[in-house]
């Protein structure tokens, strides 16, 4: 088993450009940049609701958070390492820790009757709407 080497790094030594290494070193800070912030997240206006989908895998109900506050839907995902995992030893391993927090203002969202559901690692969240408050007061000029 000490004899196992990673694809990667086996790729990697039989490359025969000698700056790969140098190219390798700048492109990794800019590769954790060009990814998405965490999870995607879709929201649809359906109408009398608006429906947030959000895509999760591998993300249990008890890792995820989310609040309506003063029409800011927010989604928070903590994905920690379970003990089970802890006490295994791997070779190669590309699943980690992470927390990422999405969120989208919604003007006209209700706070009664939202609804919840995370089913084959997406998380759909219906928020219902309200008829929007003239927040606007106009004032006649004597």
């Amino acid at each position: 088993m000490a004899s196992m080497i990673p694809y990667d790094r086996y790729a990697r030594g039989l490359r025969t450009w000698p700056f790969d290494a140098i190219d390798n070193f700048f492109d990794a800070p800019l590769a954790s940049l060009a990814t998405d912030a965490g999870f995607k997240m879709n929201v649809e206006d359906a109408g009398e609701k608006y429906v947030v989908t959000a895509e999760l895998p591998g993300v249990t109900r008890d890792q995820i958070d989310v609040e309506l506050n003063e029409g800011r839907l927010s989604v928070s995902v903590d994905k920690k390492e379970s003990d089970e995992e802890k006490g295994k030893n791997y070779l190669h391993k590309e699943s980690c820790e992470w927390s990422a927090t999405r969120g989208v203002y919604l003007k006209d969202a209700a706070t009664a009757g939202l609804s919840a559901k995370l089913e084959g690692g997406i998380l759909t969240v219906n928020v219902p709407k309200q008829d929007e408050k003239a927040n606007v007061t106009k004032i006649s000029i004597d």
